[in-house]
């Protein structure tokens, strides 16, 4: 039964349940203290504040019409699902979002039972929600609802439309819910579409359309794929209707909309016309990033992940030093243009993320050889292999964590082909609050096996401009770099570039009793240890390896012969990355040091401050000091 609450209805929700006992008459209050209490928490603990902002009204409307958490919702990306989480029992908590111990910034059904499915790497909720939608039937569950929320974004994700391929040809009453807030996949709403959704979605209309149905299929007069065929035509004679042709027309799948996805109520209604409908259904809505908070809705890409804010004035609180190191991003951004000055060959291409990579300073500079392909990280990877096949140089950026997502068309579609390519790996390593599933850390151990490919990371900015010039000017194969999110080490970063050797790393600095080989940015937490032994008495030699692939096979001969101890330290896992490789060389070589190797540990690490993360995995500079200082007195590290 319905009840009445205070002027501020959020304040008695602490689940799904107690939603739904509300009278609909609140739900447009309940939006409105739901999404400025999203603006209250997140303008002084960052996180991804547009796209949550922009389905308070779906939200609200997908818990009070549907029996949460029996009925499934999958969240797709899980930008857009921090209102899910206040009303699922997290609002007391949502202030520790992202933070190390708190709560995760991504749906996570080891967080919270009302979390269908994990979402931090778009494109997967009609596959995921597929899957669920029949094995609900094939449990006989047939009162469960199963909802995939996608955005305009994802739907340009290969996954997607292999989940829309297949949920149109298999059985199953799973409904899509596309949230669109950019692509213009149809015009804006208008009275027209909204009468045929009226229409479409009633019960009288659909109880009529079913008895149509039986008939004819009672008479012999249609089959399934027959049916399929009307559905088809019956989405295209809407589009004629209308005017508004869309991209799903040609599948198998009842098609709503597109309809006001902030408008709470109407969206209530329509749920419930079609929650129980047979067959799949896609619910096209329209929002707007940022929704009710207006410098989010005039900027959608800056206030996307906006860092600390004032809420009143909206002025992003950005607190820079003056001189401090560029981020690393951004060094790659700019070392791209210089390349693509000197080369009308050098080509920037990435799978929607040109800011976050900085490849804008290239879009601007040269947007007749910039490409932001979207969500479609296997496709970069081709299409750069397609550029680099007739004679264009192409720097490929995907963070490194996507690049999973692309590991076959590495290997068929470059390594196999010996494709000259530079691939630019961003936020390798533990990236810090966007937790487990962001970090980069796979990629030295994903990518070594690959035969033909070289494989670096720079310890410094320096080093990165030299690893891009180095690839560009001097590699007639694929060659990959890995660097890290965040800022460098340097503030003169603009060095004059220079190739450096491949295969070749450095010595770094001396010592006897125990040798260090790193590889990437850590190295410069492995410096800071080396000194902290230094002064309880350690002798600690550094080499930086540079490469992974092909790894400096003089280097380790020289530790291999001088040193009985050997520590391995890299920011990746440990098993299948660089101490694995020395590890092998040691063993091919008849080496027989103790090699004990730091690094990322055989288990998903969570979301926090990348410091704190590094304490946790034993790769800050203490940490590593003090294993160093007790294995040095004998103890195993």
């Amino acid at each position: 039964m319905a009840e009445n609450t205070s002027e501020h209805p959020l304040d008695h929700i602490h689940f799904p349940a107690d939603l739904r006992r509300l009278p609909q008459d609140q739900l447009e209050r309940v939006c409105a203290d739901l999404r400025q209490y999203i603006i209250d928490v997140l303008s002084e603990n960052p996180g991804h504040l547009g796209a949550s902002l922009g389905t308070v009204e779906l939200t609200v409307a997908l818990h009070y019409v549907f029996n949460t958490p029996y009925d499934r919702i999958v969240w797709d990306v899980g930008h857009q699902a921090y209102g899910h989480k206040i009303l699922t029992g997290r609002k007391e908590v949502f202030h520790t979002l992202r933070k190390f111990g708190g709560i995760s910034g991504f749906p996570n059904p080891a967080e919270s039972e009302y979390d269908a499915f994990i979402a931090g790497h778009a494109s997967n909720s009609i596959s995921a929600a597929m899957g669920i939608s029949v094995a609900s039937a094939l449990r006989k569950e047939t009162d469960r609802h199963v909802v995939a929320v996608i955005g305009d974004g994802a739907m340009t994700g290969g996954l997607a439309f292999e989940g829309l391929n297949n949920a149109s040809s298999n059985p199953n009453n799973l409904l899509i819910i596309l949230n669109d807030n950019n692509m213009a996949i149809d015009q804006n709403v208008g009275g027209l579409s909204q009468y045929l959704v009226d229409i479409t979605t009633s019960q009288a209309y659909n109880k009529m359309r079913y008895d149509v149905y039986r008939g004819l299929k009672k008479f012999n007069l249609i089959n399934n794929d027959r049916r399929e065929n009307i559905l088809r035509f019956n989405n295209s004679l809407k589009a004629l209707i209308t005017q508004q042709h869309n991209l799903f027309e040609g599948f198998s799948i009842r098609y709503f909309g597109p309809v006001d996805g902030h408008d709470v109520n109407y969206l209530v209604k329509v749920l419930n016309d079609i929650k129980d409908m047979q067959g799949p259904k896609l619910l096209h809505i329209k929002t707007k990033k940022g929704k009710g908070f207006k410098p989010a809705e005039e900027s959608a890409t800056e206030w996307h992940a906006p860092g600390k804010f004032n809420k009143e004035t909206g002025q992003r609180i950005i607190v820079r030093k003056l001189d401090e190191p560029q981020l690393y991003q951004d060094v790659f951004g700019h070392t791209l243009v210089e390349l693509a000055e000197k080369d009308e060959r050098v080509i920037g291409v990435t799978p929607a993320m040109p800011t976050g990579c900085s490849m804008t300073y290239m879009m601007k500079a040269f947007p007749e050889r910039s490409f932001d392909v979207g969500i479609a990280e296997g496709h970069a990877v081709t299409f750069s292999a397609g550029l680099a096949k007739e004679g264009m140089l192409p720097f490929c950026n995907v963070y490194s964590s996507f690049m999973q997502r692309a590991y076959d068309m590495m290997i068929h579609d470059v390594a196999l082909q010996k494709l000259h390519m530079v691939i630019c790996l961003d936020r390798a390593g533990l990236v810090g609050e966007d937790g487990a599933t962001h970090h980069g850390v796979f990629d030295l151990a994903y990518l070594r096996p690959i035969p033909g490919l070289v494989i670096a990371s720079p310890l410094n900015e320096w080093d990165l401009r030299n690893l891009m010039y180095t690839g560009y000017a001097v590699a007639d194969g694929p060659f990959v770099i890995r660097y890290p999110r965040g800022k460098g080490e340097k503030r003169d970063w603009h060095n004059e570039m220079q190739v450096l050797p491949i295969g070749k790393g450095r010595k770094l600095s001396g010592g006897d009793d125990v040798a260090v080989l790193s590889i990437g940015s850590i190295g410069n937490e492995v410096m800071k240890a080396v000194g902290i032994a230094r002064e309880k008495g350690v002798s600690v030699a550094h080499y930086d390896m540079i490469y992974l692939k092909p790894i400096d096979e003089e280097m380790l001969h020289e530790v291999g012969q001088r040193f009985r101890r050997i520590v391995t330290v890299e920011n990746g896992v440990v098993k299948g990355g660089l101490g694995s490789a020395v590890l092998e060389f040691m063993a091919d070589h008849g080496y027989t040091p103790q090699v004990r190797r730091i690094g990322v540990p055989d288990r998903f690490i969570g979301h926090g401050s990348i410091p704190e993360l590094n304490r946790v995995c034993g790769m800050d500079a203490e940490s590593i000091a003090e294993s160093l200082c007790r294995w040095n007195d004998g103890d195993r590290i």
